[in-house]
């Protein structure tokens, strides 16, 4: 079985890569098996800058290959933001917080058009560093919709397929969603690498 370290203590997170990882015959760990490893400061000012120093730092403790990815939401009428602060939005730093702040933020604009961003880096201890990237589109509503997701999802409403990404069933979400999108670039490229 093949082995892939998460750099993540996300819970929602890695249990999206096990969704899509484990049928594909990969063993997914995270560090929630870790927990003596300090936590990385995501010092960077992008997605990209984030990821990568967290994949590095866990790539050079494990002395294996690596992925970490950093995602959040971009909404247009607040200049991008949440974004690299999705997780850290609020002061308290909690889902409802964090969408709390952001409803009160977009009260009143008629502009709410956002996206979701996902990169993901993959470090392997002899090649370095390889990125992957997607998005998905919607717009934010001001009641949450749907039990499933986490963070932002339940005011993600996507109108392509009228609902929320927290109404989404989880196979279909991995299909559409920034993160599903971003792993099977990944996938591809890993079953190019080894062929």
């Amino acid at each position: 079985m093949k082995e892939i370290l998460i750099a993540s203590r996300n819970k929602g997170k890695i249990r999206e890569y096990r969704q899509i990882l484990t049928p594909l015959g990969y063993h997914v760990s995270s560090l929630i098996d870790y927990p003596d490893f300090p936590d990385i400061p995501e010092t960077g000012t992008t997605f990209t800058d984030n990821a990568m120093i967290k994949a590095q730092a866990v790539a050079k403790h494990f002395s294996i290959d690596c992925l970490a990815d950093d995602s959040g939401l971009e909404v247009m009428a607040l200049n991008g933001k949440p974004g690299v602060l999705s997780q850290r939005y609020s002061k308290a730093g909690t889902e409802l917080a964090n969408n709390q702040k952001l409803i009160d933020e977009l009260r009143g604009q008629s502009d709410r058009r956002a996206r979701y961003i996902c990169v993901i880096v993959y470090y392997n201890t002899k090649i370095g560093f390889t990125i992957f990237e997607d998005t998905v589109s919607g717009q934010i509503i001001d009641m949450p919709k749907g039990d499933n997701g986490f963070g932002y999802d339940p005011y993600f409403y996507m109108p392509k397929w009228n609902m929320t990404m927290a109404e989404a069933n989880p196979d279909f979400k991995n299909t559409i969603s920034h993160r599903g999108k971003a792993i099977k670039k990944l996938l591809s490229w890993l079953s190019q690498a080894k062929s």
